[in-house]
């Protein structure tokens, strides 16, 4: 791969306090619920050669919605089983850039069932920073299937109104990363 300009070799860690790892889903097929983790981590690391690595690890348990009681029960049997499976994983496979744009292909974990994905990645850009060394911004997104995470609970509505939760989740990444130095 060759890097998007200004992004320079070295580890890139990812910077929680300006950093979102958000989701959404259909709820009663008419609207989304959204939500995010409070409690993540990973890094980029850009090799000398251009090649890169990318790993994220996210503590399920810290899923907000803002509703205290849908948060237990995502933490749940029914859904991320987070006493069992505290953490999701995800580590790259892969890079393709496309101008300053690119794709990431990886394996996700959850619930300990771990599939590929692929992460459409916005490059936003390097800034020298505030004085702790240069930050980098990226916007990613992907859609997964719930059930092929053994996230198969079923909800339906009364008289064939369809479901309470949708299967198809939308993964929205809006990430800062610092050079480690």
């Amino acid at each position: 791969m060759s890097t998007p300009t200004g992004l320079t070799p070295g580890t890139w860690v990812i910077d929680p306090v300006h950093s979102k790892l958000g989701f959404s889903a259909r709820h009663l097929m008419v609207s989304k619920i959204r939500g995010h983790f409070k409690d993540f981590s990973g890094q980029l690391v850009i090799n000398e050669d251009g090649t890169a690595q990318a790993d994220a690890q996210i503590q399920v348990a810290s899923v907000t919605t803002d509703n205290d009681q849908r948060d237990a029960h995502l933490r749940t049997a029914d859904f991320f089983k987070a006493e069992e499976f505290p953490t999701a994983t995800f580590s790259s496979t892969g890079f393709r850039v496309n101008g300053d744009d690119f794709e990431v292909t990886g394996d996700f974990t959850i619930r300990g069932v771990t599939k590929p994905v692929t992460l459409k990645v916005e490059f936003t850009g390097v800034n020298p920073g505030m004085g702790q060394g240069p930050v980098a911004g990226f916007e990613a997104r992907t859609v997964i299937n719930r059930r092929d995470f053994d996230i198969n609970i079923d909800m339906p509505l009364p008289d064939g109104g369809g479901v309470v939760i949708g299967d198809k989740i939308t993964l929205e990444l809006d990430i800062e990363v610092g050079l480690k130095g």
